[in-house]
């Protein structure tokens, strides 16, 4: 059996940033060390080429009668910019305590490298384990897995196959508690881009003749949300809807403290829509925000210019229900009604996903058709977490959004089981991004309890 930190180090030494171009033998060394490691094990590994960044697809265990997982994780990571805020170089491994540093440490190479490591010693101790393990693990994750529609079609027949999908890419809320994660929100990304001149204008000869394409997009943007912190777009909110009640009821377990978390935020007020705590709002409530916003001069000093050009980034987090080419056109037509005269609008599309929710056995809304095999991984995974954690785990939303789990769902009719395993400050698309030891430890342990216990028929 391998050392998994030490597996986890080698890792996090390839610079896999998928969205960069410059990063491409780093995207080839990390490929090559999963594929390698899972072949290492016995899996029969496929490296599927695409038109960026090849999948992985592994597996082992051939009896139909065998429940069948599909595990999935991915091997690219955020870029490291900026360089300078590090505290050690970010893909040179670094153990300060109880906590390794490094890109991709925490999203998602430590989950992933936690995950294999379970299956690992699970098949040391019963090599014929009566389990079917698929590990499906891409390496376009970060850039919106631009190339994962076409393998799904490609692979989905084979997919189809399995009972579930189990993942680990996505959060824990401290150290002590964990969270069977139930839902995620979709999303839809595009940018504004705003045109006056048709290039920049000294602002002493030209000022107070026309519009400032700043002033414009400023104009526009603030009237998308109302001042008590509603987006202001038509048909926002009319597919939203309404929280069970067992989904508050797990969420007052949870026990948020707002002063605490506030503070975590560096803010004084919270700002969420009307009638929904903070918890609350990041979880079953859409947003719109803007990601990014920029024109005219940006260095040092001044340089006194009426710009020609302005841009905004966007992005709006979805609830199920909700779909995103519907909100986009939304909001897409709310700014053109709201554009000035005087300027030029163009819209940039960006990538998009669909919402996702899973509802666990024996709930009001769980669908009577429930797979058996997804149920009884719920029900191991809710005793393998009280066992080894010491309490059970809490069923709930997340505000982030892993769009290609319900495009499996989508393709495949495959529900997921996600167990969270980064922690809020493990620092995330961050320089200093880091992982708990103590929770892979634990985490591993969890995973391979609930797998042996699935295999064993419990």
């Amino acid at each position: 059996m391998f050392d998994p930190v030490e597996k986890l180090k080698e890792f996090i030494r390839h610079p896999s940033v998928s969205a960069d171009s410059k990063f491409g033998e780093g995207m080839r060394g990390a490929q090559k060390f999963v594929a390698d490691l899972l072949g290492s094990m016995g899996f029969d590994v496929e490296v599927v080429p695409t038109e960026l960044h090849p999948i992985i697809l592994a597996s082992r265990g051939s009896d139909p009668s065998w429940p069948h997982v599909v595990i999935y994780g991915h091997y690219d990571v955020q870029p490291a910019d900026p360089l300078n805020l590090w505290t050690t170089p970010a893909f040179e491994p670094s153990i300060r305590g109880n906590r390794i540093y490094g890109r991709g440490s925490a999203d998602n190479k430590g989950p992933l490298i936690t995950n294999i490591a379970a299956v690992a010693r699970l098949l040391e101790a019963n090599p014929n384990l009566p389990l079917r393990i698929t590990f499906l693990i891409e390496g376009e994750e970060e850039m919106g897995s631009p190339s994962f529609p076409k393998f799904l079609e490609r692979y989905k027949d084979r997919l189809k196959a399995a009972d579930f999908v189990y993942l680990s890419d996505t959060a824990l809320p401290n150290e002590q508690q964990v969270v069977l994660t139930c839902g995620l929100r979709g999303l839809t990304l595009f940018d504004v881009h705003i045109t006056g001149a048709k290039g920049d204008l000294h602002s002493g000869l030209h000022g107070g003749v026309l519009r400032n394409p700043i002033q414009a997009l400023a104009e526009i943007i603030a009237t998308l949300h109302t001042p008590e912190g509603k987006v202001n777009v038509p048909g926002f909110y009319d597919d939203v809807l309404d929280v069970h009640p067992w989904e508050r009821d797990e969420l007052k377990k949870l026990g948020g403290d707002e002063k605490a978390y506030a503070d975590f935020l560096g803010i004084d007020t919270f700002y969420t829509t009307p009638g929904f705590s903070p918890f609350e709002s990041s979880r079953f409530q859409p947003t719109l925000e803007f990601n990014g916003i920029g024109g005219g001069y940006q260095g040092e000093g001044t340089k006194t210019v009426i710009p020609s050009k302005a841009f905004a980034k966007i992005s709006c987090r979805l609830v199920p229900n909700q779909q995103p080419d519907k909100i986009k056109k939304s909001v897409m037509d709310a700014i053109r009604a709201r554009t000035p005269k005087g300027v030029k609008l163009e819209f940039v599309d960006q990538h998009k996903g669909e919402a996702y929710v899973v509802v666990p056995p024996g709930r009001s809304n769980t669908p009577k058709d429930q797979s058996p095999v997804l149920a009884r991984a719920f029900l191991a995974a809710d005793k393998a977490i009280a066992e080894i954690w010491g309490r059970p785990p809490i069923y709930l939303r997340e505000g982030g959004s892993v769009p290609i789990i319900a495009d499996i769902k989508r393709v495949t009719g495959l529900d997921s089981v996600m167990f969270g395993l980064f922690l809020p400050e493990d620092n995330l698309h961050a320089p200093n991004e880091s992982f708990n030891l103590d929770v892979m430890k634990k985490g591993i342990e969890t995973t391979e309890r609930m797998l042996g216990a699935l295999a064993a028929g419990k």
